[in-house]
């Protein structure tokens, strides 16, 4: 696990060798099979030199999340562990790759019409509606939480309108337990450096056909799954509001603060093993 461009894909898939393993990915968009450019998916020469699992798996309308993904980890690790002595999980969804470790909270169904109500409202008035909402009605959450992520946002304020109380009213944080063992290795290196590569790599998307994979997908940029960075910047460039050179800032803006939010996320898993991305080999990591 690490930040987006740390190089957790090259070095998983080094690892996976090593270990005659294969991997899951724990990236909450990497798994929808229409999104490609935009979510950095392993290249085909990747995919092909050792066999991945929840990459391109799923579609942007199918209901994908934490729980989905828990499920689906843990039966496709049962799987390989009947001739595999070790599975490699990838990713910088921490809230996946927790749920895979620890499992996650109940929590209460929410009534369809607030869920409702909160997606209407959002998509009326936008993210500054969603977040002047949170901020007011659970300041709790809304200072830890992942502030321009509107799918999170959403969510906490139906749960918040639902059930009457915070979201982190029922992160109770119980571990289940897992019959195996877990061995969790960060990725980081120092912060200019990953701005550097965060930067170049989305000049390499763009080069690489980033505007056109967003204008075949403009039809669905309301879905969940493409409320993410990449792909909701280009929004007011096809409106003719911004510049492409503008467009390019943003997406490397927004980047590198998701970077950072998922730097604060990891560092509070006082069990991550850290390790410098330009320097670690993989006999440093097998015990």
């Amino acid at each position: 696990m690490g930040p987006t461009a740390v190089g957790k894909t090259s070095f998983a898939i080094q690892l996976a060798k090593a270990l005659n393993t294969e991997i899951i990915s724990a990236d909450a968009r990497q798994c929808f099979k229409e999104l490609n450019i935009g979510v950095a998916r392993p290249s085909n020469e990747e995919l092909e030199a050792v066999p991945h699992h929840f990459i391109a798996s799923h579609s942007i309308v199918d209901t994908v999340n934490a729980v989905v993904f828990e499920q689906y980890a843990l039966e496709k690790t049962a799987h390989l562990f009947t001739n595999k002595d070790s599975v490699v999980i990838v990713g910088g969804t921490g809230l996946y790759i927790k749920a895979f470790c620890e499992g996650l909270d109940a929590i209460p169904a929410i009534d369809p019409s607030i869920r409702s109500f909160v997606a209407a409202q959002y998509e009326q008035f936008g993210l500054a509606w969603l977040q002047s909402e949170i901020a007011e009605k659970d300041p709790a959450y809304w200072a830890q939480a992942e502030q321009d992520n509107p799918h999170r946002l959403m969510r906490a304020l139906e749960v918040m309108l639902g059930a009457g109380a915070s979201i982190l009213s029922f992160q109770k944080k119980i571990k289940k337990q897992r019959p195996f063992n877990i061995v969790k290795i960060g990725l980081e290196m120092p912060r200019p450096a990953l701005v550097d590569r965060i930067n170049q790599r989305v000049l390499n998307m763009v080069e690489e056909g980033l505007e056109l994979e967003v204008i075949g997908l403009k039809s669905a940029l309301d879905l969940n799954a493409l409320q993410t960075v990449g792909y909701q910047e280009w929004l007011p460039y096809f409106e003719g509001k911004i510049s492409k050179e503008e467009v390019i800032e943003l997406i490397q803006q927004n980047t590198r603060r998701y970077a950072k939010r998922q730097m604060t996320w990891f560092k509070k898993d006082v069990e991550i093993q850290w390790y410098q991305a330009d320097s670690v080999t993989v006999s440093q990591v097998i015990l």
